[in-house]
């Protein structure tokens, strides 16, 4: 009876999409983290998927908001809506339940960020808020080794950020966090288009053309996807077809600096780590890992066999929920747990 009225979640809480994890039911939400509000009002029109397709569709008098930039916090009060939006519908209106939430955060998050965090839950309705780094939530949701003496190497390609890092006995060995994943490779399909045809695209397109036809390493099929924009030169519409080498060529710096990223990682990593790293494999997941070949390029690159997780795309939000189903248990992977004071003498 007293369980009826605990609703425990784990929310991956990403840039480009929020995935929610219910204690005893699984991923029960996958939203766009996005909201569009009336700046004449202040209301809040809609929160996700109805917010997404308003992007780049809308007057004047109404914003399109990614309260999440690069995985942090820069817009506090949106946020919290959202993850009202998301409690609200676990509770399912119910204002008895009483409701314990684990968020997934990027590593390199300083203390004030991660208070944001804390304090964007407590406002949105939980009444316990634990935060779980996302290389952890990744880990665990993968099914990886995380309590023994062993290297996992893990490379989480998000939306805000790319987390690169090697685990082992419960905890983050080596890490890097860089900001240069989802959204940076559709800036930079923007730029290429922009450069190339003279033609100004907005995000959903450029998303589009990356799903469709992008690609880390030149593929056996020759793809090629129409795409229309407005002209530079006449300010009309004007539709060009582009090719699957073509994007491959726009990602390529983006890419380049992901997979020097992930050799200098491995550079200060411990020689028996980096030993157990070559037997068991890099393992990548998130949304970006989705892109075709990127697998292939890390594994040519670091000369370490690359494993894309099974369904990746839900890989940190799963971690959040093997977390969930017993907080007691991986209560010390938290964040948040307080640590001694280190005190010099």
């Amino acid at each position: 009876m007293f369980n009826y009225f605990i609703k425990d979640i784990g929310i991956d809480l990403g840039t480009a999409n929020s995935l929610v994890y219910l204690k005893g039911e699984g991923i029960i939400l996958k939203e766009p983290s996005i909201a569009a509000i009336n700046n004449k009002t202040g209301q809040v029109l809609a929160i996700g998927e109805e917010a997404k397709k308003m992007v780049g569709r809308t007057p004047a008098h109404i914003l399109v908001i990614k309260p999440l930039v690069n995985a942090v916090i820069s817009d506090f009060e949106i946020t919290q809506e959202i993850l009202r939006h998301f409690i609200k519908k676990v509770k399912n209106n119910n204002v008895f339940n009483y409701c314990r939430a684990i968020i997934s955060i990027p590593t390199n998050l300083t203390e004030v960020e991660r208070k944001s965090v804390e304090d964007a839950a407590f406002s949105a309705g939980a009444a316990k808020a634990y935060l779980i780094e996302e290389p952890i939530a990744a880990v665990l949701g993968a099914g990886l080794p995380i309590d023994e003496p062993t290297a996992s190497m893990i490379i989480d390609i998000g939306g805000g950020t790319t987390e690169i890092a090697v685990i082992s006995m419960g905890g983050i060995v080596i890490s890097k966090s860089l900001k240069i994943a989802g959204d940076k490779f559709n800036e930079d399909i923007i730029r290429f288009i922009r450069e190339e045809f003279k033609l100004i695209i907005g995000e959903p397109t450029a998303e589009e053309l990356k799903i469709i036809i992008g690609s880390a390493v030149p593929l056996d099929e020759k793809l090629e996807l129409a795409i229309q924009g407005r002209d530079m030169s006449t300010g009309l519409p004007r539709e060009v077809v582009v090719k699957s080498n073509q994007i491959r060529l726009a990602l390529t710096r983006s890419l380049r600096l992901i997979t020097d990223s992930v050799k200098e990682t491995i550079e200060i990593t411990p020689p028996e780590l980096v030993g157990d790293i070559l037997k068991t494999g890099i393992h990548l997941c998130g949304g970006g890992s989705l892109l075709r070949g990127v697998d292939q390029l890390i594994e040519r690159e670091i000369s370490v066999k690359a494993t894309v997780i099974d369904d990746a795309l839900t890989c940190v939000s799963r971690g959040t929920g093997v977390a969930i189903e017993d907080i007691k248990k991986h209560s010390r992977f938290f964040a948040n747990v307080l640590k001694p004071i280190e005190i010099n003498i």
